[in-house]
């Protein structure tokens, strides 16, 4: 294809709006360091079930994975699905909750924990606000991802704090280097 090596095609820009994003964070990164201070410290058990969320991400279309848990049980899990299910929407958090929701009524979604290989975007922020998850634990962050792949440069925290009709514990960083890693 001629677009390709040029960094005219799709994938040049893609690289180009990843950088671009990562200079947004270094010039922002006293808003960052204050957002992420707020954060709540990881569990004991945060890594078994971020590691079920990685091996999710490993399977998915890009590498993002998700697993929803109840009561100390794993009751849905996902992965990225969006280039199968020709599905933009189609992300870890977005298929975690959908497959959720086949098996159990909504409100057990309050109060439960969903892990998630990559702090959620906005759209899936939304979503996981709204179904009244108590907690989110992710793996690597918006300022992180955005130096593999392109990300709308609003926090997890930044929405939650948006939103006074819920509320939700939030922890990151949980085995981000392992989930940066599927990124090749």
């Amino acid at each position: 294809m001629a677009s390709e090596g040029c960094g005219c095609g799709r994938r040049g820009f893609l690289d180009r709006r990843a950088t671009l994003a990562g200079f947004v964070c270094v010039a922002l990164g006293a808003t960052a360091a204050r957002a992420e201070a707020a954060l709540s410290p990881a569990q004991a058990v945060d890594e078994s079930f971020m590691r079920l969320a990685l091996a999710e991400a490993a399977k998915a279309d890009f590498p993002f994975g998700a697993v929803i848990v109840r009561d100390g049980r794993i009751a849905a899990t996902g992965r990225n699905m969006g280039v199968r299910k020709n599905d933009p929407t189609a992300h870890g958090e977005m298929v975690a909750i959908h497959d959720f929701l086949a098996r159990h009524p909504a409100d057990r979604l309050k109060g439960a924990t969903i892990y998630t290989t990559g702090e959620p975007c906005p759209m899936c922020m939304g979503a996981i606000l709204w179904c009244g998850f108590g907690r989110l634990v992710y793996a690597a962050s918006i300022a992180e991802l955005s130096t593999r792949i392109g990300q709308i440069m609003t926090t997890s925290e930044q929405l939650a704090q948006a939103t006074p009709f819920e509320k939700i514990e939030i922890t990151g960083g949980v085995l981000a280097k392992d989930a940066l890693a599927l990124f090749r």
